[in-house]
């Protein structure tokens, strides 16, 4: 998650003057991630770490730092003393905002100990180290390629979309196979397997294209690039017939093995959306266990 900026900015145009209260820290189980947070003003507030007794009274520390422009750290036991039986902790953080004191976009840094000595940066971020707390108001965006603008392409890229954490580019053949995407990089390729290769090595390749042969390049083209991922759409006699073809390409099989056919969750069903609600989910299952590291920070 980010420091959003422009909500934050919103919030001040609004009121004036806001506390930002953020989840610095997360031990066990927790309603919300490190780097969830709300905004909090003089009648209103806007987002949430997680509700119940534990927002409650993150709001009551907000308003207190709203009336004297104290920062203010602490942590809660998620038990019996807050009603909550998560079983974990969480700690938070609040701070002032001014229109004056808005964040420079980039890494924001706030000291969460007295005699903290500046460090570098946390691989990861948000996160803790030497007692200081990054975030980042750009958020590390996770590369998703997606090759074919069919019906089950355009129903993944709907529901990717909605996820900010991950970054699309959608390759066809033709500027006229691709739907209004906004939030997308729409990139025409003639031939698909060959744009394949301006695909960062950490990216997740999805091939959903309305050709076999042009599925095969595609498979083909990434076991030679390198990737993070990769899903095939089809049946396992498909997925049969390219294995034995991609040995034939030189491809070792513990290597093909690294791409999926099929793609998606069979339990849901195969209907475009189905297949895409299971993508989605195995995007974001694999994106949390392999965070985008974030740049060194001194």
């Amino acid at each position: 998650m980010s420091f959003d900026l422009e909500a934050l900015q919103a919030a001040l145009a609004h009121a004036g003057r806001v506390v930002r209260v953020v989840v610095t820290d997360v031990r066990g189980s927790a309603p919300r991630e490190v780097g969830a947070s709300m905004l909090i003003w003089s009648g209103g507030q806007s987002g949430t770490i997680g509700g119940g007794q534990l927002e409650w009274d993150a709001t009551e520390i907000a308003l207190q730092t709203l009336r004297d422009g104290a920062p203010r750290v602490r942590r809660f036991a998620l038990g019996p003393e807050l009603g909550q039986c998560c079983g974990g902790a969480v700690q938070i953080a609040a701070v002032l905002y001014t229109p004056e004191s808005v964040p420079a976009p980039g890494i924001v840094v706030r000291p969460l100990e007295t005699d903290a000595g500046r460090p570098a940066a946390p691989l990861a971020l948000p996160g803790i180290k030497g007692g200081w707390f990054f975030e980042s108001t750009d958020a590390p965006v996770t590369p998703v390629w997606i090759y074919g603008a069919g019906h089950v392409g355009r129903a993944i890229v709907d529901v990717l979309s909605l996820q900010p954490e991950f970054g699309v580019t959608w390759v066809d053949t033709g500027v006229d196979r691709f739907p209004k995407a906004p939030k997308v990089r729409c990139l025409p390729a003639q031939d698909p397997a060959r744009a394949l290769g301006l695909a960062p090595k950490n990216a997740h390749h999805l091939i959903l294209t309305y050709s076999h042969a042009m599925d095969l390049a595609l498979c083909h083209a990434a076991l030679g690039h390198g990737f993070a991922s990769a899903g095939l759409i089809g049946s396992q006699t498909k997925w049969a017939r390219f294995r034995k073809r991609l040995r034939e390409l030189g491809h070792a099989e513990d290597t093909i093995a690294r791409i999926t056919c099929p793609i998606g969750d069979p339990k849901l069903g195969r209907h475009p959306e189905a297949i895409a609600l299971g993508v989605v989910a195995g995007l974001i299952y694999a994106a949390a266990a392999h965070p985008v590291a974030a740049e060194e920070f001194t």
